[in-house]
């Protein structure tokens, strides 16, 4: 028989997956399109009868390639109705088990929760735990800031993905019980732009409350807009979609809403209006990002867990020691010492030499390619990490723990180069290593004995709040006085300070 579950909006019919229960495509808001288009989610309207939830929703519109396809993350068929969330679960029972709420990546312009990565069968299987994975809204339609052009309604559009992401937790505080887990054991977590969406939501007032651990992985808190810049990009925006009012821009269809913000994309990237580090999230090729709107997000995530609002949240984060590999393999970087510290100079204010000197140091042989992205990976992934980690340990309270990470397997596609890069940490925390594009990532089957340890630590992370456990060495909590990181790899061990001369140059830099 086809399980059937009650929620505050009606009932669901989901289906039986490998002796698990999935239900896919419900929604937890409004559809946002019409008259919503760039607002706030709204509720979803009740219906009559049981809803078919035995298929994903479609992801939000987004223009495919990039990352993204290179690791089949999407498929080619978005909606605007996209507000849809997954449950996989052992049984709809009253077990009250952990709730796993992840957050895709996808530098906030594409991804979906339906990507077989985040299959959450082992963790459903194997630890006894409720999995959700979410759409949410992207690019324009989820980050453009109309504050100054729309008023009111429209003063926290900047901020509608993350926005998006409250209400599905929401659903999950006021629903997940029915589907046997428990609204007060909610761990958030997710990669790269979904790790920054963990970041901001840990330093959000609106999100408090809703969750009760958290995981960032190749994120931190970092990723926000000024509400000055991201009106700049808002008119950029309109300039590319030929919209000279809010009218005309509600008009435009999803396609040219996606052309237009393609268009702006290359002219955020070549850092116009920028300088030095303000630069690095478009260095990373981000013109959509969360915004300081002034209701939701006041101040700086940073800032807000600086003054406690994280303190009661278990916190996990890590980085992969090769980050920037990926994003090289799909753009280039400079190929000689002289461009490469010319770049540099442009970052960091003429200290190009000095950065490159320092990395160069610790990696006797490199080339001035390999350096040089050693520089990128810690620019935008490692050191925003270790800033969140140190950020967080100081302001715990003292029974709550910070748990840093270096993942360090490396892959041996595309001759070696992408090395232990950007992503390639998700399936081995899903143990997803059999699925579609894992291959072409890791160009090889990867260790079952790692993807196995990893997923138990994330799940008993889940549970307890604490890593520990069989399959790894004795993992220690992360203070700015020991530096401790468990390194996840081919061999599993307790660092101290891993590349502390490194970290330490970038001491009042960022």
């Amino acid at each position: 028989m086809a399980p059937i579950v009650a929620t505050d909006a009606g009932s669901v019919e989901g289906r039986e997956k490998n002796g698990l229960l999935l239900f896919a495509g419900i929604p937890y808001a409004a559809p946002p399109t019409g008259t919503r288009r760039f607002r706030p989610p709204e509720p979803m309207e009740p219906w009559s009868g049981t809803r078919d939830a035995t298929r994903f929703g479609l992801p939000a519109w987004q223009a495919g390639g990039g990352t993204g396809a290179l690791l089949s993350m999407a498929g080619g068929a978005y909606n605007e109705d996209c507000l849809t969330l997954n449950v996989m679960t052992p049984a709809s029972d009253d077990a009250g088990r952990p709730v796993l709420f992840w957050i895709h990546g996808g530098g906030f312009t594409g991804g979906t929760g339906a990507t077989p990565w985040y299959d959450g069968h082992a963790f459903a299987g194997r630890h006894d735990c409720v999995v959700v994975t979410i759409n949410y809204r992207l690019g324009a339609l989820g980050f453009l800031h109309l504050a100054d052009l729309g008023g009111e309604p429209y003063r926290s559009s900047g901020l509608n993905g993350i926005l998006d992401q409250v209400a599905a937790l929401r659903w999950v505080k006021a629903n997940i019980a029915a589907f046997g887990g428990d609204p007060g054991n909610v761990t958030i977590f997710g990669e790269s732009a979904g790790g920054m969406s963990v970041g901001t939501l840990l330093g959000m007032p609106e999100a408090q409350g809703l969750f009760h651990k958290a995981i960032a992985q190749s994120g931190a808190s970092h990723v926000v807009l000024e509400a000055v810049d991201a009106t700049q990009r808002a008119e950029a925006f309109l300039r590319h979609a030929g919209c000279a009012s809010l009218d005309d821009l509600l008009a435009l269809t999803p396609e040219q809403v996606i052309t237009a913000q393609e268009a702006l994309g290359p002219e955020v990237r070549s850092g116009a209006g920028m300088d030095g580090l303000r630069a690095a999230g478009a260095k990373l090729g981000l013109p959509f990002q969360p915004v300081l709107d002034g209701h939701h997000l006041t101040t700086s995530p940073l800032s807000t867990i600086e003054g406690g609002s994280a303190a009661t949240v278990p916190l996990m984060l890590g980085t992969t020691a090769n980050e920037w590999n990926l994003f090289a393999l799909l753009a280039g970087s400079p190929t000689n010492e002289e461009a490469a510290i010319r770049r540099l100079d442009r970052i960091f204010d003429g200290h190009g030499r000095s950065a490159f000197d320092v990395y160069q140091a610790g990696r006797p042989g490199a080339s001035a390619t390999e350096v040089y992205d050693a520089i990128f990976t810690d620019l935008v992934f490692r050191i925003p990490s270790i800033r969140l980690a140190e950020t967080h340990a100081a302001a715990a309270a003292p029974d709550i723990r910070t748990w840093s990470y270096l993942f360090t397997h490396e892959s041996t596609a595309f001759d070696g180069r992408l090395g232990a890069c950007h992503a390639i940490e998700i399936p081995f925390v899903f143990d997803t290593l059999g699925k579609a594009g894992v291959d072409f990532l890791l160009g090889h089957d990867g260790p079952p004995d790692l993807a196995r340890s990893m997923n138990a630590a994330w799940a008993r992370f889940a549970f307890t709040g604490d890593p520990n456990g069989e399959g790894l060495p004795e993992w220690a909590p992360y203070h700015s006085d020991t530096r401790s990181v468990m390194e996840l790899g081919d061999t599993c061990k307790l660092l101290a300070d891993p590349q502390a001369e490194e970290r330490t140059w970038w001491d009042g830099r960022l």
